[in-house]
């Protein structure tokens, strides 16, 4: 290799860089050069698995009625501007149905982590959780699935949900007995027994203009808990006045937390920049690849 065919260094490519966005100022450049050198434990966003838990996974759904509350940052104004472009992210629609049968529905609202593992109703039956379920007649049936839905004989309507991100999978709203649940409506698939109740459909979807313009306002990126108590992340936020904001979205100890950076501020966008380069996921291609 010739001194000419040599890659760039790293601090051509961040000039490169600055220069394509159009950093004229020195605190962006310097910003962005300094970003790029931090040392945090970042993480992979985790990948969506098959399972009948409605808990599993993000909970893009909490977006649709997002809490203006549930945004934390030091400027009212900047949380109130990611909040209007964050809640525009997910579509919900309202289905009623006449008559849906249960056989179609293969996910629960209020089953543990620990049976999240679960891809299917029949998988779950054999659990030990379900073991004290026992369906061997029609009988049997009617008693379990009454236990989950009390007025299940008066055909009191059911509530479903249903996410594009989860797929075609249905999912249970209630939380009352999911054994029983899981274990009749499993009893009713393998007996070709029609089940219909009227229901009431909650469907969320993944906006794609709603995306869009967060992609073209906000750099949205994942950053381990450790950052809030690391000093070099804490100084470039803090010591150059960054417009940010955060939310806590997804569940489980030691969860990233996602850091909303506005475009329109050169600063904030190279810190967007720099903390990419240092290996920061970002959140928004993650969620465009769950339709």
């Amino acid at each position: 290799m010739t001194l000419s065919e040599q890659p760039p260094s790293l601090s051509s490519r961040l000039t490169a860089l600055a220069q394509r966005l159009g950093f004229i100022g020195r605190a962006p450049r310097q910003i962005l050069e300094r970003a790029s050198h931090l040392h945090l434990p970042f993480v992979a966003l985790p990948p969506l698995r098959e399972s009948i838990c409605w808990q599993d996974g993000p909970p893009l759904q909490r977006l649709a009625e997002l809490p203006r509350g549930a945004l934390s940052g030091p400027v009212q104004e900047d949380k109130a501007q990611a909040h209007a472009m964050l809640v525009r992210v997910i579509e919900q629609e309202q289905r009623e149905l006449a008559n849906f049968d249960l056989r179609l529905i293969d996910g629960l609202s209020g089953v543990s982590s620990e049976q999240a593992v679960c891809s299917s109703f029949e998988q779950y039956g054999s659990m030990p959780c379900c073991r004290t379920v026992r369906i061997i007649s029609y009988k049997d049936f009617v008693r379990s699935i009454s236990l989950a839905l009390p007025r299940f004989l008066a055909g009191e309507q059911i509530q479903l949900r249903q996410a594009d991100w989860r797929g075609a999978r249905v999912f249970w709203a209630g939380e009352l007995h999911p054994e029983a649940f899981a274990c009749a409506v499993a009893y009713a698939r393998r007996r070709a027994m029609e089940v219909n109740l009227p229901a009431a459909l909650t469907h969320y979807r993944l906006s794609q203009t709603g995306l869009s313009d967060l992609q073209r306002c906000y750099h949205v990126l994942a950053m381990p808990a450790a950052a809030w108590s690391d000093p070099a992340f804490m100084a470039l936020l803090l010591d150059n006045r960054l417009p940010y904001a955060r939310l806590s979205l997804l569940r489980g100890a030691g969860a990233p937390e996602f850091l909303l950076l506005p475009k329109q501020s050169a600063e904030a966008t190279a810190l967007g920049e720099g903390l990419r380069l240092a290996g920061a996921p970002d959140v928004l291609p993650y969620l465009q690849s769950h339709p």
